[in-house]
């Protein structure tokens, strides 16, 4: 689906092997960029990845695609929405995966789903068919880090990144063991609770990327209660991107389509460009 999928090469001295999505974000920050990751759940509507094609060409730096699930805990009311009427459309992990893998993408797809489905189809089987996809990383939000091994290895074995979230409740010694074992980018969240549009951006949202840089030198990015341009480019103020769902799932409820999708995804592209020029103008400048 994306070049440079699949297993990652060994990294010399022992050190952990970067992955493609890792690589990638990596690339992008190390030219001084700040990284866009747009949310769209899989199956809402025959045309899905077409949208996932516009956002990627739009200004994405990667994409996250939901798979749907029947309780998504920590989704709030827009994304439900949008799983549920996937499900009713018939969406299948299975599906969706397959769909992916004929996806023509210039980025690379993380997928976000429940461990249900991955229990289900068994942590070797999903880890071996989201690689074969070219799918580049998996969200798994309600499995815990003390629980993770078994599919972490499976993961790690057939070159899926799993991203872990980082919470602003979650102590240090937590958070720091959390950036040690994620791979990809560490999933900073913005605030306590489910996903959703809010009207100001949570004062947690900066202080939780902000606790996260002494502890890892993985692209942190931010998601859960980023709505606007706005908001998006005052959480790279502290953070290395951002993570965008709710806002854009509900331009694509009420009929947006792939070009309304792109022309939000653009926004929000072109907000956090412009916060992020030093001052005199000129292409912002490269992070060591």
């Amino acid at each position: 689906m994306t070049p440079g999928s699949g297993p990652p090469a060994a990294a010399g001295g022992g050190a952990t092997a970067v992955g493609a999505l890792e690589a990638h974000l990596r690339r992008r920050r190390g030219e001084g960029r700040k990284l866009l990751i747009p949310y769209v759940t899989a199956g809402f509507a025959d045309d899905w990845v077409t949208v996932v094609e516009a956002v990627a060409e739009a200004g994405a730096d990667a994409v996250e695609i939901g798979i749907p699930f029947s309780d998504p805990m920590i989704d709030g009311p827009t994304i439900q929405a949008a799983s549920l009427q996937a499900l009713a459309r018939g969406t299948t992990p299975a599906g969706v995966v397959s769909a992916l893998a004929r996806a023509e993408l210039p980025v690379p797809v993380a997928v976000m789903t429940y461990y249900n489905l991955v229990f289900r189809a068994g942590d070797a089987r999903f880890a071996a068919e989201l690689a074969g996809a070219g799918v580049a990383g998996a969200i798994i939000p309600d499995l815990p880090l003390e629980e993770a091994g078994p599919w972490c290895a499976a993961a790690d074995a057939a070159g899926v990144e799993t991203v872990l979230l980082v919470a602003p409740s979650t102590p240090d010694e937590r958070a720091r063991a959390l950036c040690r074992r994620a791979r990809g980018f560490v999933y900073a969240v913005g605030l306590m609770g489910v996903t959703g549009e809010r009207a100001s951006l949570a004062g947690t949202a900066g202080d939780v990327a902000q606790r996260l840089r002494p502890l890892t030198d993985k692209p942190v990015c931010v998601g859960i209660g980023v709505s606007t341009p706005e908001q998006a480019a005052e959480v790279c103020r502290h953070a290395d991107g951002v993570v965008v769902g709710s806002a854009l799932v509900r331009r694509l409820l009420h009929g947006a389509g792939a070009e309304g999708a792109a022309r939000f995804v653009a926004e929000l592209r072109a907000g956090i460009d412009a916060a992020s020029q030093p001052a005199g103008g000129g292409p912002p400048a490269a992070q060591g």
